[in-house]
């Protein structure tokens, strides 16, 4: 049992942008030490995990799996890994934090979720957006009933600059390992399920990733099971900087945020108006969530309280996501299927 004082010890497995990002994170919590980082290409990381006095730094997952003074595993490496390390992780009876998405397949992820429960340990689905104090207050402005019922969320999720072709062949696609970021925050800020999915999309910003069956630029409209309606717009590229935008629209008013600027200055001549532009990416962008989200799944680890973003929450965001790509290909809008606890 991990009580309030005792130091939580934290296995990581996978060094690359999300992992360190995590690791660096956690070094500044009290409490948590990170005693273990694996990774099967470790040497590229090896210097900057010995500049953290990282005590292990190791190829295997089985280093982390078998290490009983471990009691908590981040999976911050690549999502077709995800499941077998989720199901290692539960079967040795460690809690468990995973970057989204959680899979590809629904079954696997259906089957995981199973193994989770059976063994009682703890999952928490890294989408940070529900930490940002901006969405979460846009989140309690709609749940407090201040902008009255709901009837239009509109999300917009432009990046800066689209990913190179070999991440494209890996990642799922883009619902997969963008917009499901979106539908995450389409559930959270409406506080109603996903009932359909209807999508246009194209290939715009580069036209080499409509061969790889994929797209960079997307329009998609849902409905929403409290008759709300819902828009996203999302393209791969924004030339002028990360575009992260939200309103909600009821019927006692409305409320949004616009992006995040490195300033708030502006400047105002005869010849111009002029501000800064929105801050360069995700990292910049949301490094306060990031921290955010480790602390309260820290914290409901302590507390033995219920983690605040759920494996059920990953399960329904991937299901959007994958109703968004059959709407794609088909044409059609695609009903999205509930899950029963």
């Amino acid at each position: 049992m991990i009580t309030m004082n005792k130091k939580i010890i934290v296995g990581v497995l996978g060094a690359g942008r999300i992992g360190k990002l995590h690791v660096e994170n956690m070094l500044k919590l009290p409490n948590i030490e990170v005693k273990t980082i694996a990774d099967p290409f470790i040497e590229n990381a090896e210097e900057w995990g010995k500049a953290l006095n990282i005590p292990n730094l190791v190829k295997e997952p089985k280093k982390i799996m078998n290490d009983p003074e471990i009691d908590v595993v981040f999976i911050c490496s690549p999502t077709d890994t995800h499941i077998e390390m989720i199901e290692a992780a539960a079967n040795a009876g460690k809690n468990i934090f995973c970057e989204k998405p959680i899979s590809f397949s629904d079954e696997e992820t259906l089957h995981a979720y199973e193994v989770i429960k059976k063994n009682n340990v703890k999952a928490q689905i890294g989408f940070n957006r529900r930490f940002d104090k901006n969405f979460a207050r846009v989140e309690d402005n709609v749940s407090s009933g201040k902008i009255g019922d709901l009837h239009i969320l509109r999300i917009t999720s432009r990046d800066p600059e689209p990913p190179n072709l070999d991440y494209v062949k890996s990642s799922g696609g883009m619902f997969m390992d963008m917009t499901i970021h979106d539908f995450d925050m389409a559930r959270f800020v409406s506080g109603s399920e996903v009932s359909e999915v209807s999508v246009m999309g194209n290939s715009l910003v580069n036209p080499e990733i409509s061969k790889l069956g994929d797209i960079d630029t997307a329009i998609i409209t849902l409905k929403f099971e409290n008759g709300a309606l819902g828009v996203i717009d999302n393209s791969r590229e924004a030339v002028y900087g990360y575009d992260q935008r939200i309103e909600a629209f009821g019927s006692k008013g409305a409320t949004e945020i616009e992006n995040e600027l490195d300033t708030r200055v502006k400047l105002s001549t005869g010849d111009s108006v002029s501000e800064d532009q929105p801050l360069h990416f995700f990292l910049e962008r949301y490094n306060d969530a990031y921290v955010n989200e480790v602390e309260q799944f820290f914290y409901a680890i302590r507390n033995n309280e219920e983690v605040p973003c759920t494996f059920k929450d990953g399960i329904m965001a991937q299901r959007i996501a994958q109703a968004a790509k059959e709407s794609l290909m088909s044409n059609k809008p695609v009903k999205v299927k509930n899950i029963k606890e």
